[in-house]
């Protein structure tokens, strides 16, 4: 059997992940001393008073060494086969905690194989490669058909998102101070990407409204000349304006309700309240990865 583990950045829903036979390994939020497991916790509980944290920004720490571990000594003496897809190396170092695991178990156990893909994102730009893979699990391919599936994936994802405002991200030491104070003083409303599986500005623009617009423009574009495969609206904070968002201007767009979905905080907090975009076309996107950049691939 082949075992398709992700981390909780990607941001599935439980009920989903156990449906697709998906194993999530959780990364960890410590707030004020209180540790979080990403992948159990209540986001919307936990994004609810997220103002207030902009002073304390609560920190992230990746799974253990011993947990990843045990996932895939669990599948060796199981004989399962294991395709990994991890959050971006430009993000966490996730990835690489699992390939040494990887590397480690099967020195133990010499007939393990396994997949290990930098997914080069976050959130549903990194899980609907890992749903690729559980369709062409399902349909019977191999391990390397599996891992082919979730690379086509990666190629074809785009995810576009707009800041309700600059401050956390300064906070974070994402952007200078002045940037930050200079870009809410005029209402700057950048529309971010993720490209080479790091954070980039997409776009510009002077108020919220017409990032908002922006981000559409782009879907729609990416959708004329690519098609259209999965979309999810995603949200960090409150879910109530993605909702509506969803409902006003993208449900009609592509003629269905789209599920709306909260973003990892792993991520969301250094990002604050924003709203955003996560696609899968049916054919590579433009931007996406360069010519200069191919996606982190270890198997064995």
């Amino acid at each position: 059997m082949i075992k398709i583990l992700t981390d909780s950045v990607a941001s599935i829903p439980a009920d989903m992940a156990k449906a697709a036979g998906i194993e999530v390994i959780t990364l960890f939020v410590n707030r004020a001393g209180v540790e979080y497991a990403d992948a159990t916790m209540d986001l919307d509980e936990f994004y609810a008073d997220i103002y207030d944290m902009v002073d304390d920004i609560p920190i992230s720490s990746q799974p253990s060494q011993l947990t990843l571990e045990r996932a895939f000594e669990e599948a060796a003496l199981a004989g399962d086969e294991v395709l990994g897809i991890f959050i971006s190396t430009g993000l966490s170092g996730t990835y690489e905690g699992a390939v040494r695991a990887a590397r480690a178990v099967k020195a133990r156990n010499i007939h393990f194989s396994y997949v290990m893909i930098d997914s080069a994102s976050c959130g549903f730009d990194e899980a609907w490669p890992v749903l690729d893979a559980v369709a062409a699990r399902d349909a019977g391919e191999d391990l390397a058909g599996c891992a082919a599936a979730a690379l086509s994936g990666i190629e074809s994802t785009r995810f576009l998102f707009t800041p309700e405002t600059l401050t956390f991200l300064q906070k974070g030491g994402r952007i200078g101070n002045a940037a930050a104070l200079l870009g809410n003083l005029i209402q700057l409303a950048p529309v971010l990407t993720v490209t080479d599986g790091s954070a980039t500005t997409l776009a510009k623009v002077r108020t919220r409204k017409k990032a908002l617009e922006r981000i559409v423009s782009t879907f729609k574009q990416d959708v004329e000349e690519r098609g259209l495969k999965n979309v999810v609206v995603h949200y960090i904070g409150d879910k109530a304006p993605a909702v509506e968002w969803a409902r006003e201007v993208i449900d009609p767009l592509v003629g269905r309700a789209v599920d709306v979905l909260p973003v990892s905080p792993v991520i969301g907090l250094h990002v604050g309240p924003a709203v955003g975009l996560a696609y899968e076309c049916a054919a590579p996107v433009a931007g996406k990865l360069t010519a200069a950049v191919r996606t982190r691939v270890v198997s064995s």
